[in-house]
């Protein structure tokens, strides 16, 4: 560790406290856990960064989640929906940037809530996300070992998930830095296949493979009906595309989660926000359209796509209906790898969420403890240990529905989270102008300021009560209670976690007020002088002024 780390992880360092939370008197957070514990490493630089931004949550939601998403609401509703869940991450992760730059403290959404909302809302808001990941990662294992089935149907699913868990151990071996290169490399991959895909996509839609009997394609499949049409199955299709959105974008905040462990965030963590529209423009929104021009939306190979098999991908499908021999095992090969890094990424975020709310007194305190080389062992162990739960799968009957169950709890999940973040911006702004802060004071703004925020804010209220209309009438079949909680399952936990504890806490605030805003705790000295504003004038001036909004 440098001269400069060990000051950055003294002034981060837990301090003793008799209690936890809030001081609304003094508006202070403290700690509950030990002088002597260590404080989390700060090995993630900005490759790193840049990587986690632009491929973090590449994986099953977008390559084989999509896929039912484009046979429910048809490839129209598809990218209206990647289009407005994209948009809304935009203006969040941007105001997730600046309060990252200006607090890059562990448990990033969990202590915004914590320091700018509610005690109890910061409690609901931490267990929402550190739950979702825990039970997302043997749902990546399930997939994993799916994909290993195209090849080898005949070997049992559990040897190729016990492999994976492993592998998944070993990565947490390295702490920090093992998650950084490893997200770096596999993002690296992730990134080039989808360019591939692109480039591939247009040449097939074109007619330009020889082997595809169907020859130029063009738009056919958004104008014939009996090919699939543009929209299917009316508002009800559109408003579908929603959750399996939500769960393909999952994963795009983790910029914000990382800023604790980032050696210079007030540069790297920028730099990677923005990164944010090429990811959404480039890898979601031109590789899903592609996919609804040359996959019709009517076809039965898609009606399974929801359930993580490899083998019902619309990507996988798109090449072979093309009838190109070879690059089916390819893209499966690359779905493999995506999955393995939103698995990593599963371990990376419950287990740091968890050790902030152990910091907080609203965790066991061993989830607190961390050790010299900055891995929270015992949150890790806890994270593994769900993983175990992939081998549900061993049984034929009860399996499919375990993990439908699952899976309840996590795609919901992230609108809360997201809006918890614009909220927590908001209440954020509210609480530095009321104290008589400058903006001039921030090291770095979110491009989108507060509209951005409040934008934010709204379309996932909007996305909330879409996805409530949608489980409470569902597409194909009338309404029942099982499907209306398969679907909406994460909002009576995030509600009952707030009732809890409200009860358990006694504190029956509603917010916190602006006056009593922590504003300062977590700062580094550093990060107290603005960057110095930069000369926008003339037209190089201008032209450098686009090419740092993008970059």
């Amino acid at each position: 560790m440098t001269t400069e780390d060990k000051t950055y992880a003294e002034k981060d360092a837990p301090v003793a406290a008799s209690h936890s939370g809030l001081d609304h008197e003094a508006g202070v957070i403290e700690d509950v856990t030990a002088k002597e514990n260590h404080a989390l490493k700060r090995g993630l630089k900005g490759r790193h960064m840049q990587m986690i931004a632009i491929g973090g949550s590449i994986g099953a939601g977008l390559f084989v989640g999509s896929g039912g998403a484009l046979s429910t609401g048809g490839p129209a509703s598809l990218i209206i929906g990647f289009l407005i869940v994209g948009g809304m991450l935009l203006c969040t992760v941007q105001s997730l940037g600046e309060l990252a730059v200006m607090y890059p403290v562990n448990g990033a959404f969990f202590d915004y809530s914590l320091r700018f909302l509610d005690k109890s809302w910061a409690f609901a808001m931490g267990y929402n996300y550190a739950v979702g990941w825990l039970v997302v990662l043997p749902y990546e294992l399930t997939a994993a070992g799916l994909t290993i089935k195209y090849w080898r149907p005949d070997l049992n699913i559990g040897i190729w998930i016990a492999v994976f868990l492993t592998a998944l151990f070993v990565i947490q071996v390295f702490g920090v830095k093992g998650y950084g290169e490893v997200e770096f490399i596999l993002a690296m991959i992730k990134v080039t296949a989808i360019l591939g895909f692109i480039i591939l996509g247009i040449i097939i839609d074109c007619g330009g493979v020889p082997t595809d009997h169907r020859g130029y394609i063009g738009a056919s499949y958004w104008h014939d009906p009996s090919k699939g049409g543009a929209f299917r199955n009316g508002f009800k299709g559109f408003c579908s595309v929603f959750v399996t959105a939500a769960f393909s974008f999952g994963g795009t905040e983790m910029v914000g989660l990382a800023a604790a462990e980032t050696a210079d965030p007030r540069r790297t963590i920028p730099r990677a926000t923005k990164q944010t529209f090429w990811r959404i423009c480039l890898f979601y929104i031109i590789s899903l359209l592609l996919m609804g021009l040359i996959v019709p939306s009517n076809s039965p190979e898609l009606l399974n796509s929801g359930d993580s098999d490899t083998k019902d991908s619309a990507f996988v499908l798109a090449i072979k209906l093309a009838g190109i021999k070879g690059l089916p095992s390819v893209m499966n090969v690359v779905i493999t790898i995506s999955v393995l890094s939103v698995a990593n990424s599963c371990t990376y975020g419950s287990t740091r969420t968890f050790q902030a709310l152990a910091r907080k007194g609203m965790a066991p305190a061993i989830f607190a403890r961390v050790d010299k080389q900055g891995r929270p062992w015992a949150a890790v162990i806890l994270q593994l240990a769900f993983g175990l739960l992939a081998f549900v799968n061993e049984s034929s009957v009860a399996g499919g529905q375990f993990f439908t169950w699952l899976l309840a709890l996590t795609g919901l999940s992230y609108f809360f989270t997201w809006g918890s973040v614009c909220l927590s911006f908001i209440r954020y702004r509210a609480g530095w102008k009321a104290q008589g802060r400058s903006l001039s004071e921030i090291p770095w703004r979110s491009q989108l300021g507060l509209p951005g925020a409040w934008i934010g804010f709204l379309l996932n209220c909007l996305c909330l009560i879409a996805t409530f209309y949608v489980s409470l009438f569902p597409v194909g079949s009338s309404p029942n209670a099982e499907g209306f909680f398969e679907d909406y399952l994460a909002a009576p936990i995030v509600i009952a976690c707030y009732i809890f504890w409200k009860i358990y806490d006694r504190d029956w605030s509603l917010f916190i007020r602006t006056r009593d805003m922590d504003l300062d705790t977590g700062r580094r000295e550093i990060d107290l002088e603005p960057l110095p504003e930069e000369d926008y004038t003339g037209t190089k001036g201008k032209f450098r002024a686009v090419y740092r909004f993008f970059c």
